[in-house]
């Protein structure tokens, strides 16, 4: 199981406060250098001072060069509170003439008049030692511990540190109240959704929430409304189905109890027939339903477009309709592009909407008529179904892609969901559908016209 990430709160107040808190440790590095470099310039004007008292007791003579220091003079001017002081007096070419000769040496000889300060160690103990270029010329070389030193230093750096250490303190905590108070609205936010009812698909107000949440919380509402759309389409879907397959199942009962009751040979295969027809109109019914179920745009979880010869699709379709064609005695024609015609679509789908389509018009078309299937490749790719139907008066041609919309007058038996269906599969396709007057001035003519996109083939 893999750890809980660490909160919004935690990752603001991590990214502020480690920089925070690294600016605070280079400036305690930075700090300390400069409060030694004071502890130094502080002290190193004493150690000068023993060094030029030292010079004035250096003599050269015909004898060479020698120093002269009582005792109890030396006694005196190395004596120190906190550190131990010491001196070596050196000739020209390094020999020790007095003092401590472990002393360790400058990299280069002061000038006359100057005073190098260097770094270094006696007898494993840090020192700072003060060199001084005598007559002679000779070198005088003046140490002492670094105890004093680093007290100074602390000192200095303990009056930096307590006062940064307390803007820590602080920043830290009007960090924690800034973003606190910046994560109010997201809070009050979450507070909103937490309390809604799960059937509230209205969308979430965005409030006072920052501009950054604001494409988060249009998102949801997004999402909200196609998912309000899905529950929408299920309920009518459900509503729908209870509705339409009372009155089939009813009729399926009335048959079974009348064929239970005949006695009659005749009249049971009579009755078992009306059953059968029944049975077959229940079928399709809950087919059509399935069928409406899986094609509503809002529902349709999947589209699995591929590359399809709308030509060879359609005939191939058309020709399974060739008995149905031929028992009403109607002509069923296929008129099919001057070239291919490819386009990007889902092949089920698309067979299903011809076949409501031919059904459509082979259902309402009278004994003796004509269906035509026609591809167009002009233009926009294009689909059309011709029937010798009763014509729809221009005021229904929206009304007859309804749910369980039947024209009054018409004798055929059907479900009302197949134009309903053909609109809902030319809707995922991103497709218009039409409907006309046929050409010939007798029936109607229904055309589905795929968006130029659609088309894979050079015009």
């Amino acid at each position: 199981m893999s750890p809980e990430p660490p909160s919004l709160r935690a990752r603001l107040l991590r990214g502020l406060l480690v920089p925070l808190t690294l600016l605070l440790l280079v400036g305690f590095a930075a700090g300390y250098v400069a409060a030694r470099a004071v502890a130094d310039d502080v002290y190193d004007g004493e150690l000068a001072e023993i060094g030029r008292e030292l010079l004035l007791h250096v003599r050269t003579g015909a004898s060479g060069t020698q120093f002269d220091l009582s005792h109890e003079a030396e006694r005196t001017l190395l004596l120190d509170q906190y550190d131990e002081v010491s001196f070596a007096v050196r000739a020209p070419g390094g020999a020790t003439l007095a003092g401590a000769a472990a002393l360790p040496q400058p990299a280069r000889w002061p000038a006359p008049g100057q005073t190098v300060y260097s770094d270094g160690t006696y007898w494993g103990r840090a020192v700072r030692v003060a060199s001084l270029q005598g007559p002679g010329p000779t070198l005088v070389q003046v140490s002492e511990t670094r105890i004093k030193r680093q007290q100074l230093t602390e000192e200095l750096l303990l009056g930096l540190a307590l006062p940064q250490l307390a803007l820590l303190a602080a920043a830290g905590g009007l960090l924690w109240w800034g973003v606190a108070r910046g994560l109010a609205p997201l809070e009050r936010l979450r507070a909103e959704v937490a309390a809604r009812s799960h059937l509230d698909m209205s969308p979430v107000a965005a409030g006072d929430a920052p501009a950054e949440v604001r494409p988060l919380v249009a998102a949801v509402n997004e999402l909200m409304q196609r998912l309000n759309g899905v529950l929408e389409s299920q309920g009518r879907f459900i509503a729908d189905t209870a509705h339409q397959l009372r009155t089939p199942v009813a009729g399926l009962k009335a048959h079974i109890e009348v064929a239970l009751r005949e006695q009659d040979l005749a009249q049971t295969r009579r009755a078992l027939a009306h059953l059968y027809v029944s049975a077959e109109r229940l079928a399709h019914l809950v087919a059509q339903l399935l069928s409406l179920a899986r094609n509503e745009p809002h529902a349709a979880s999947t589209r699995a477009f591929a590359p399809i010869d709308l030509g060879r699709l359609a005939f191939d379709t058309t020709k399974e309709w060739v008995s149905q064609a031929y028992a009403k005695d109607i002509d069923l024609g296929f008129e099919g592009a001057a070239r291919p015609v490819t386009i990007r679509g889902d092949a089920a789908r698309l067979v299903e909407l011809i076949n409501n389509l031919v059904d459509n018009a082979i259902r309402y078309t009278q004994r003796g008529g004509r269906v035509t299937v026609r591809i167009a490749a002009e233009g926009h790719p294009a689909l059309s179904v011709s029937d010798d139907g009763p014509r729809i008066p221009p005021e229904e041609r929206e009304r007859v892609f309804e749910r369980f919309h039947r024209l009054l007058g018409t004798q055929a038996e059907g479900s009302g969901l197949g134009l309903a269906i053909v609109r809902d599969i030319a809707t995922l396709h991103e497709a218009s559908i039409a409907l006309e007057d046929d050409a010939d001035g007798v029936g109607n003519t229904f055309t589905v016209s795929f968006p130029p996109e659609a088309r894979i083939t050079a015009p």
